[in-house]
């Protein structure tokens, strides 16, 4: 007969009041190894498992003095840590989490070590929504830099500023990235309800990570609590062009400030233009002029993160003068339209987008900048939600600013019963009806093959995944680089 699972015990969910030692348990994600950085910066002595440890996560650790476990077992606990940080990749059947049940160390989530270890004694700042929470809360870190607040932040993204995705700095400001997705096995509630915000921006809501939710309405109940948290005397900054946020603020405990393109909001951006990969727009605070804004990065999309960002920095105090310089300054987040390599004329261009929503506004602002170019979109349906048939309608409006559209069949078979799962095929045929060209394929080395057939000197390719999407970017640059050299040759 199978060992009996053993919960662990809520009453040692808990941080002692003397850590020296701490074990991260999924050291190698992104947010974990973070953590496991800014813990480090702070003088604690961390160690960390994994069930795969490889490069470039595992460089990564060994610079920072960490050698991590590679597997999860029981002996992974011997050195008796005074703290375990547990991931929310683990889950309770876990041998490692079945030893950390049996024995009577303490345990807390990463949003519990974040709360307590950095931003209970700082001003949070928490960055919310569906789409642009990265990019607005990488504009705010490097802003507050730049301006001397020596920001702490946490974000889901690269700073190229920084080249990193976490700072430890000495100032009074958090800035966090406040992840809707759910916290641990033993906490099943949003990141960020463990975030503490004395500010908040709301971006957007939509429906997102199927996975955890069920529909927009668990989505919205899990906003609502985060704006429940918000003191009296905080601010939320909400976009109210969206209304599904303006519906979940309706009993804001604090002051709201509305941003968006409508007439009457606090905030507003009129009349944005693009070009030259630049967006520049007018800005309005209550109808007055605040100032004209130049971004480094197109689409309106970034516009309003950038408006987010100038009411955020507004509310500390900074002024115009301050505030302007700084965004136009800002060299963004990898994996956000970030060209990874130009050869022959062709650019091959990197980006997370992968809800409709952003794989739309993406392929737009690129549309905006290469009017003049063959805009080639590679998608891969990676993440739970759009593995799914959920979107499989949505998607299709989502692609028309492109002129080819390649899309990757999703590894579905195991997880996801054949009813619910989303259709590449499916997809490309419905494109096709629109008169684009479109093709769908099972898997990336039949795309890199098909791209090495067809494309040609100025064309603009987007590839589009959440993911590592199998090298492609790179795989993608190299085959370029060599029929480059074999059509000189010939």
């Amino acid at each position: 007969m199978p060992e009996k699972i053993v919960d662990l015990e809520p009453s040692r969910n808990f941080i002692p009041e003397r850590v020296r030692t701490v074990h991260i348990m999924g050291i190698c994600g992104t947010a974990m190894a973070a953590m496991a950085g800014m813990l480090k910066e702070r003088g604690f002595t961390v160690s960390g498992s994994d069930s795969q440890v490889y490069p470039p996560m595992s460089d990564f650790l060994k610079e920072l003095g960490i050698s991590p476990y590679s597997g999860y077992r029981a002996e992974n606990l011997q050195h008796r840590p005074d703290l375990v940080i547990v991931g929310n990749v683990i889950t309770r059947i876990n041998p490692e989490a079945q030893a950390l049940a049996a024995s009577a160390i303490p345990y807390v989530s990463m949003p519990q070590a974040l709360g307590h270890f950095f931003i209970s004694s700082r001003r949070s700042l928490v960055l919310t929504g569906t789409h642009g929470k990265t990019t607005t809360s990488s504009m705010l870190a490097s802003a507050l830099h730049d301006l001397g607040a020596d920001p702490t932040f946490m974000i889901g993204g690269i700073l190229r500023t920084f080249n990193s995705n976490y700072r430890v700095g000495n100032g009074p400001y958090f800035v966090a990235e406040g992840d809707e997705y759910d916290t641990a096995f033993f906490d099943k509630v949003s990141k960020f309800l463990h975030y503490r915000p004395e500010v908040a921006v709301i971006t957007s809501l939509e429906f997102d990570h199927a996975d955890i939710f069920q529909d927009l309405a668990a989505i919205k109940d899990s906003f609502r609590k985060f704006v429940s948290l918000l003191p009296a005397r905080g601010l939320i900054i909400a976009n109210y062009d969206d209304d599904n946020v303006v519906e979940i603020i309706d009993r804001a405990p604090c002051p709201v400030q509305s941003y968006g393109t409508s007439t009457g909001c606090d905030w507003r951006l009129s009349q944005p233009s693009c070009s030259a990969g630049y967006s520049r727009f007018p800005l309005f605070f209550r109808d007055r002029p605040y100032a004209d804004i130049t971004l480094k990065y197109p689409g309106i999309h970034n516009c309003m993160n950038a408006t987010a960002t100038i009411a955020i920095l507004h509310h500390l105090g900074f002024t115009p003068e301050d505030i302007v310089p700084t965004l136009h300054d800002f060299s963004g987040v990898k994996r956000r339209q970030e060209i990874r390599g130009v050869i022959d004329g062709i650019t091959v261009i990197d980006d997370f987008a992968h809800h409709p929503t952003a794989v739309r506004e993406t392929l737009k602002a690129l549309r905006q900048v290469y009017s003049d170019k063959r805009l080639i979109a590679v998608f891969e349906p990676r993440t739970n939600t759009s593995r799914r048939a959920f979107f499989q309608q949505e998607y299709v409006s989502s692609f028309l600013h492109a002129d080819l559209c390649l899309i990757r069949e999703p590894d579905t078979t195991k997880i996801i019963e054949e009813h619910d799962r989303f259709s590449s095929a499916r997809l490309a045929s419905d494109l096709r009806d629109k008169k684009k060209q479109a093709r769908s394929f099972s898997d990336t080395d039949s795309i890199l093959d098909y791209l090495k057939n067809s494309v040609r000197t100025g064309d603009i390719i987007a590839i589009l995944s959440n993911g590592g999407f199998d090298n492609i970017h790179e795989r993608l640059l190299a085959m370029l680089r060599d029929r480059t050299v074999n059509h000189s040759i010939t």
